[in-house]
């Protein structure tokens, strides 16, 4: 009715009615619907010539010709864009069951640990990365890795399943924690001479092995990777540092790896923060990195180490004000050895069995 109220007749609002099917493309992810949109467009733009007394102007034939081009690319726009969501949506699920066959979910407990692990790929609708993570119970104890592959893309990944599948066969074999790293770097070196993407031959892995016994002892073996931090109840944060510091795995050749062991008696309570540089290495946008061991305290409250995740990898996410630049991983190894004490309450609960020594003493 615009034109009814402009009172001049030379004036037709007809060309702007070319917005309907227009806006139906963005609103609607049927195909038809900006069609059927169209056709109305079009009836109703021979109404309003036919009042303006345009039916044979120039006006009237390419606002008509208008409208139906742009049905039609509207239509064409919203098959494309579905097609797109769908290959996406497929991409989504190949990188889900990925996730879960590379970077499988750790249970909230494993033997005398809880384990907690958070992690955040760069890359955008990515699931997995470069960075990687397992903790395996053995005859040996419960075993961890944590580690990074340089670069990104899929070659970072096609590397980090080869480590993680030899962690996983090694941890299993190897009494020796260190002899374990030995085992990743022979594997680390076929993988990348079986590879054959670009960059294979500047690839390397950072990585930190911890194994924990049932003598209440933590042994840990660095290679190249950011220390791991202990979080013990009363004391500051303090990171373990190895007793001298080793190359990233791909570096030396296989037989020359032979990382020293860090042994360290635990507590219970005690908290073992293992990390992947993109956390400490995340920037705000004054290109200051963020203080890991200074928030750390701030974040570690609460009995579950996956709230203390969560918290931390918030806090990172406030320091940075935007997606993080790099894969980030953390993993938090908590030691709760179960408390035998509630096995010989249930004993006196019991009583002896009948027939027992207990039975001749009065």
């Amino acid at each position: 009715m615009l034109d009814r109220t402009s009172g001049n007749p030379a004036v037709t609002f007809e060309p702007a009615l070319t917005a309907g099917p227009a806006l139906a493309a963005v609103v609607s992810g049927r195909t038809w619907f900006p069609l059927a949109i169209g056709g109305v467009t079009i009836g109703a733009a021979f109404v309003l010539a036919a009042y303006d007394g345009t039916m044979h102007e120039s006006v009237h034939t390419a606002s008509v010709f208008a409208i139906v081009l742009i049905a039609v690319i509207g239509a064409t726009s919203v098959l494309l864009r579905n097609r797109q969501e769908k290959a996406l949506a497929d991409a989504r699920l190949v990188s889900e069951v990925a996730q879960r066959v590379l970077l499988r979910p750790i249970p909230d407990r494993i033997g005398p640990v809880r384990p907690a692990v958070h992690y955040a790929a760069a890359a955008a609708h990515a699931r997995i990365g470069g960075d990687l993570y397992e903790v395996v119970q053995t005859r040996y104890g419960v075993r961890a890795v944590i580690g990074d592959v340089r670069g990104k893309g899929l070659g970072a990944v096609e590397t980090a399943a080869a480590v993680l599948g030899a962690f996983r066969e090694a941890a299993h074999q190897e009494p020796a924690l260190d002899r374990v790293a030995g085992w990743l770097a022979d594997s680390l070196h076929r993988a990348l001479h079986d590879n054959d993407h670009e960059g294979t031959e500047e690839e390397f892995v950072t990585l930190v092995l911890v194994g924990i016994a049932a003598d209440q002892v933590a042994e840990i073996v660095n290679c190249g990777h950011p220390a791991p931090i202990l979080l013990r109840g009363g004391t500051p944060v303090r990171p373990l540092d190895p007793e001298y510091p080793v190359p990233p795995l791909g570096v030396l050749e296989p037989e020359e790896v032979h990382p020293p062991v860090l042994r360290l008696p635990l507590q219970d309570g005690d908290r073992l923060l293992l990390f992947t540089d993109g956390v400490i290495e995340a920037r705000d946008r004054w290109g200051t990195f963020y203080p890991l061991a200074e928030r750390l305290p701030d974040c570690a409250v609460g009995p579950d180490p996956g709230d203390v995740l969560q918290r931390l990898h918030e806090d990172v996410r406030r320091h940075v004000g935007r997606q993080l630049g790099d894969d980030a991983a953390m993993l938090l190894l908590q030691y709760a050895p179960v408390v035998p004490a509630v096995v010989s309450d249930l004993s006196r609960t019991i009583g002896p069995p009948r027939g027992s020594a207990a039975d001749g003493v009065r």
